[in-house]
């Protein structure tokens, strides 16, 4: 019979994500069959399943960890925002509709059968699931019908090790201050607890450790130190991007306008990774250099509404004078429809219907449409006969006199669009960098030498993540406090 154990944290962006990947290799390398389950994710860097739905990319790395592919029953519910208050909801990997926060706060308890259900399947083929649970269990104001951290834990039995973050200063308050908010019976559940991102020498910390133990009852199963090799893996948050810039060296310059909704942005992680590649995002009151070799637009969860953040920010100026110097612009899915001369909503998909100009530097339209396109994808390089792959997720098509010189083939398909120069390029395909033979490619083109066997390197990094694990993580004791289930 499987059993489980969660991951919650004190807040956001604590290292959840990572340390379940790091737990869930270590354990397989155990011996242990193994599965992440996160109930409930907000993101908009999503993943398509083998199953044909999306989940977080972060549980998709995590499935990586455990050596299977990615299915939606890691990530039933999946929050995908659009605006400052509204998200796209996907239920079991699809597209179940459009809430407003308020009414997804009420509505949310009604989730828990779908929760529920995917974690039974997930427990019927594995001996342990480590669940990662999101935010932190202490906003109040968010348990009544909570599915995400202690609602889910209460209802599916599973214990609980709390991790804090002590790089963002107070983790003592962290650790202590939730068992102070939680309920008797939420904090029941805790079976002990953890810190992460320690810089220095951790016995500095051992009396904060104690102090923490004293004051909760609640043993520590490790103070983790920062994981030095953190940037190889892909980004999970946009939060995390301009670190991973930083991290790509000299050479070739890529720009990214780092656009308010930016979406499904795991191209840029094999590029950060490559030394000859100098990528940099480009925030809102900074102009696109002018010694950029090549403006990258990724994609957007609204890109009517991103493009008009584009066109606020003056990057559509800058972007039509890096072509008139000669310069390259790829647009990926929502980049792809921003570079046309239109996209048409017609039914109101991105908010209220209407059509609205696109930059006019590729000569197709785009019509939205209620349907999402799910898809992964095997193909060619047409310039280069270079091998990739990668996956669409995208609602809407696009269609125009550009399409009829496509640089890439899909399957039997020619497909992506190309301005009259070949120096302006889309496509829906994202993922495509994560291709080393077209990476390789493409990079020289610009003169750069791909160096980065990128798949290798996640999967030396997830071993090295797990070596962290065993290191400076008591993994006897969380499995020890793992729960059967079912």
């Amino acid at each position: 019979m499987a059993k489980a154990i969660m991951i919650q944290g004190t807040g956001s962006n604590v290292g959840k994500s990572m340390i379940v990947a790091g737990i869930l290799r270590a354990a397989r390398a155990r011996g242990l069959t193994v599965r992440p389950f996160k109930p409930q994710n907000m993101s908009n860097n999503a993943a398509v399943t083998s199953d044909g739905g999306e989940i977080g990319r972060a549980q998709a790395l995590q499935a990586r960890a455990c050596g299977v592919a990615p299915h939606t029953d890691m990530n039933p519910i999946l929050l995908k925002p659009q605006t400052a208050t509204g998200a796209q909801v996907i239920v079991q990997g699809q597209v179940a509709g459009h809430q407003e926060a308020h009414a997804f706060g009420k509505n949310k308890a009604a989730l828990m059968p779908a929760v529920l259900e995917s974690f039974a399947r997930l427990g019927a083929e594995c001996d342990l699931i480590v669940v990662e649970g999101a935010g932190s269990p202490a906003e109040t104001n968010l348990r009544a019908g909570d599915i995400a951290n202690m609602g889910f834990a209460r209802a599916a039995g599973v214990p609980v090790i709390l991790m804090g973050d002590i790089d963002r200063g107070g983790v003592i308050a962290q650790i202590v201050g939730t068992q102070a908010v939680l309920s008797d019976e939420d904090n029941a559940l805790i079976k002990g607890f953890c810190v992460n991102k320690f810089r220095g020498d951790r016995s500095l910390f051992d009396k904060g450790r104690d102090d923490i133990a004293a004051r909760t009852s609640w043993p520590s199963l490790g103070v983790l130190p920062w994981f030095e090799h953190a940037a190889r893996l892909p980004a999970e948050d946009v939060m995390d991007l301009p670190a991973r810039a930083r991290s790509g060296g000299d050479g070739i310059v890529i720009a990214v306008p780092q656009l308010p909704r930016i979406a499904n942005f795991d191209d840029l992680d094999p590029l950060a990774a490559e030394p000859g590649v100098d990528l940099r995002m480009i925030t809102p009151g900074t102009p696109i250099p002018a010694e950029a070799d090549l403006v990258l637009l990724v994609g957007s969860k609204s890109t009517i509404a991103d493009l008009a953040a584009l066109r606020a920010a003056g990057w559509d100026i800058d972007i039509a004078a890096h072509i008139r110097r000669g310069g390259h612009v790829m647009g990926l899915c929502g980049g792809y429809q921003m570079l046309g001369r239109s996209i048409d909503d017609p039914n109101g998909i991105e908010g209220p219907a209407g059509r609205v100009q696109g930059l006019g530097h590729l000569e197709v339209d785009t019509v939205l449409a209620p349907s999402k396109n799910l898809l992964l994808r095997d193909g060619v390089h047409l310039p280069s006969g270079a091998a990739l792959n990668g996956y669409e997720i995208h609602m809407g098509e696009t269609n125009g006199p550009d399409c009829a010189r496509p640089w890439l083939r899909l399957g039997n398909t020619d497909d992506g669009a190309s301005d009259r120069t070949g120096r302006v390029l889309g496509c829906y395909l994202h993922g495509i960098f994560g291709s080393d033979s077209f990476r390789s490619a493409y990079l020289e083109g610009f003169g750069a030498r791909s160096s980065v066997v990128f798949e290798d390197q996640v999967e030396e990094t997830l071993d090295a993540l797990a070596a962290h694990i065993e290191a400076y993580f008591d993994l006897d004791a969380l499995l020890d406090a793992a729960a059967e289930i079912g």
